[in-house]
């Protein structure tokens, strides 16, 4: 199902890790999707969502879904609507994965008048959730990683903070996230640069997610590629 990654994409990611982040407007990249579309897993191929496991944040038992399930796939397939109105869950898909790259494109539906827009975007979780690395998903709030992580085998808060200006966009319009975990290194790139990278990930594979935390949002080219 996964393709090792061609030559090309490999520098085209290497050379977005060289990035200094250190403030500053980073240099522009593709993102990994877009410099080798080949050889990618497609995650939204499955209308009725058997192939995703929801999962309650806080994780069971003092977490319990919602009666209301918040994801919808319609028939085309394209487009993943997560009515997360009253809803705090993640949806995790189905198989546990190593090194690669998590594409996903996302946008809120805009309110007039609101903020504070929330969701997220996870690589290297737990089956359960108790464990999770989250890509901060909001209006203009995200460029960082933070989470509940595993560090000599003890369970720890983590923050990587974003070291170059704001790249999120207005709610309305389409966002672009890769998450890259490669050893124990995981970095954020988001509409066209890397925004922060962690080199001391201990956590060396898990399960892919999205997560519904009170918004409208809809998710589309969802997809893996794994790094050998």
């Amino acid at each position: 199902m996964h393709c090792r990654w061609s030559l090309v994409a490999m520098l085209s990611v290497s050379l977005a890790w060289s990035q200094p982040l250190f403030g500053g407007e980073p240099k522009e990249t593709k993102s990994a999707l877009e410099s080798d579309p080949a050889g990618w897993t497609n995650l939204l191929t499955d209308t009725a969502l058997t192939n995703w496991k929801r999962v309650p944040i806080p994780p069971a038992p003092k977490g319990k879904l919602s009666e209301r399930n918040p994801w919808n796939l319609p028939g085309d397939g394209k487009t993943l609507i997560c009515d997360g109105v009253g809803v705090h869950e993640m949806l995790l898909w189905e198989k546990e994965v190593g090194d690669g790259v998590f594409h996903v494109e996302w946008r809120f539906k805009k309110l007039e008048g609101k903020k504070g827009y929330n969701s997220g975007v996870y690589a290297r979780n737990s089956a359960d959730g108790a464990i999770w690395h989250q890509a901060q998903v909001g209006s203009k709030n995200v460029g960082y990683i933070f989470g509940d992580t595993l560090v000599d085998g003890a369970k720890k808060r983590i923050n990587i903070a974003s070291k170059v200006p704001q790249r999120g966009k207005e709610a309305g319009e389409w966002n672009t996230f890769e998450i890259t975990c490669k050893g124990k290194t995981m970095h954020l790139w988001v509409n066209g640069a890397v925004t922060c990278a962690w080199d001391n990930c201990q956590v060396d594979k898990g399960f892919l997610g999205l997560e519904a935390e009170g918004w409208y949002i809809e998710f589309k080219n969802v997809k893996f590629k794994e790094i050998k």
